[in-house]
């Protein structure tokens, strides 16, 4: 069964948000929320929850190049556990390598100066990490 989601991009200084439409099929970027203050954070968090009502949440888990992880996954790791305490909705982590690369590169070609790109990039990694999941999870369940 497909459901909507909200994705997370869980960088050093911002997150960011991308929804589903009702149907899990289309990602669209929602926000971008500073990390800190922590208290903002949670706060801009519940507000997309309590609007979007999604039935679960996909975090990017950003992997090395060889597939291990390092302090960015432990980090990543340790936000989404406290999206599942603080919303209670399941939280499935996703590989989300390049995402922020391949965020910027369409951001660069759709003419963002460095400025624009830097309050929008994390919301559109989500995005593309948040779609890679949807299309991943339609295509599974296509096969059975």
């Amino acid at each position: 069964m497909i459901t909507p989601a909200l994705g997370v991009d869980v960088g050093t200084v911002r997150v960011g948000l991308a929804g589903s439409d009702e149907t899990g099929v289309i990602a669209t970027p929602l926000r971008t929320v500073p990390r800190q203050p922590a208290a903002r954070l949670w706060r801009e968090v519940r507000e997309v929850v309590e609007e979007r009502l999604p039935a679960c949440i996909v975090v990017g888990l950003p992997r090395r190049l060889d597939g291990s992880e390092g302090e960015s996954a432990a980090d990543a790791r340790a936000v989404a556990d406290q999206l599942h305490k603080r919303t209670g909705l399941p939280v499935e982590m996703w590989d989300e390598r390049f995402t922020t690369a391949a965020a910027e590169r369409s951001l660069i070609a759709a003419g963002q100066r460095r400025a624009q790109r830097r309050r929008s990039v994390d919301a559109v990694a989500a995005t593309l990490l948040l779609q890679s999941w949807l299309d991943y999870r339609a295509n599974t369940l296509l096969r059975r």
